[in-house]
């Protein structure tokens, strides 16, 4: 269905609505009485990546498809690209020089799936989903889960690395002194805080959608911190952590330094301040400063961010730090760039 026609269906009120709220307003109530004529949405992490992944997911989403379809597809366009810095076989390395992958989803019957440090898989994101779907599990893990992929006809990859990815990867290991075969731990040989292009070290694709049936779906993807530790998983796998979605009430992800989030469950708590009423934005500000309230870090040393959609299509994101976006594609906005507020801390 062409975006035209979208627009007819729809309410300009409702959408717009999303733009004008007061900061600490609840929402009026969060008993869904309907999922008929919803408004299809997506939104993913990030602008650059964002782009590509919400292109692939609208077009399942306009033609009356799942959000559940739709998600997977989204991610699976940032695993493929191979100059992606951190998601896919073409991202970045951990110490060893190995690329290990993380990924979750979840559909809209709480039903959700995650692996976790698989090597050699081109779609983890499609991996999780055969978890959730064809096994009474919930995680797998490393070998195990590259066993399980095998089984369900995906194939090995080459090891080799991406050549800028072994660009970088030289370029650390000669910065840090780190030889693999000692294995000494000191913090020389830690993760830098950020990457040579003044970047944060941490990033993820997270796509979340509501489909016109109403149903909500999110996935996660990434091959997590360069030059981590190996065996090293931050929130993007972990349910609750670096995605969350509850049909009743809304969907949420989040990029960013993985330890922080996974301390307060923070797509979990995005969703539980929607349920108490907060809108999407404000959801994400207050899980933002419990975040940064745990943490014993400088809050300009970080950087996580949160984006979410609630069960009436509106939207909004937050972030510590400037310099967090996300993607936003329905009927009105065509991959739309938004810059989340920020709290923006000494």
């Amino acid at each position: 269905m062409k975006r035209r026609n979208w627009i007819k269906t729809i309410s300009f009120a409702g959408l717009f609505h999303n733009l004008a709220f007061s900061k600490e307003t609840k929402l009026s109530t969060n008993k869904i009485t309907s999922t008929k004529n919803r408004t299809p949405i997506v939104l993913s992490t990030w602008h650059n990546q964002g782009v590509m992944a919400n292109s692939k997911a609208w077009e399942i989403l306009s033609q009356n498809g799942s959000a559940l379809d739709a998600v997977e597809a989204g991610a699976k366009m940032s695993e493929l690209d191979i100059n992606n810095c951190c998601v896919g076989l073409g991202a970045n390395p951990d110490r060893d020089g190995i690329v290990t992958l993380d990924a979750c989803i979840m559909n809209e019957h709480h039903q959700c799936g995650s692996v976790l440090a698989l090597e050699r898989i081109k779609h983890p994101i499609s991996v999780a989903r055969h978890v959730m779907e064809k096994t009474p599990h919930v995680v797998l893990a490393g070998s195990g889960a590259q066993q399980f992929a095998l089984s369900q006809g995906f194939h090995l990859e080459s090891e080799e690395l991406s050549p800028h990815a072994k660009i970088n990867y030289e370029n650390w290991l000669k910065k840090s002194e780190y030889h693999p075969q000692i294995n000494i731990e000191k913090n020389e040989i830690n993760p830098p805080k950020k990457l040579d292009g003044g970047e944060f070290n941490h990033d993820t694709i997270g796509v979340i959608a509501m489909d016109a049936h109403g149903n909500l779906s999110g996935a996660c993807t990434t091959s997590g911190m360069a030059f981590k530790m190996h065996g090293r998983i931050g929130d993007s796998p972990l349910i609750g952590a670096g995605l969350y979605v509850d049909n009743e009430i809304g969907a949420a992800t989040c990029s960013g330094l993985g330890e922080e989030v996974i301390r307060c469950c923070g797509s979990f708590l995005v969703v539980e301040y929607m349920r108490q009423g907060y809108h999407p934005t404000v959801a994400c500000k207050k899980a933002i400063e419990r975040i940064v309230s745990k943490s014993k870090l400088k809050p300009s040393e970080y950087q996580v961010g949160f984006i979410a959609i609630n069960k009436k299509g509106e939207f909004g994101g937050y972030s510590i730090n400037p310099n967090f976006d996300y993607t936003v594609t329905n009927p009105i906005f065509e991959h739309e760039k938004r810059d989340t507020e920020n709290l923006h801390l000494k």
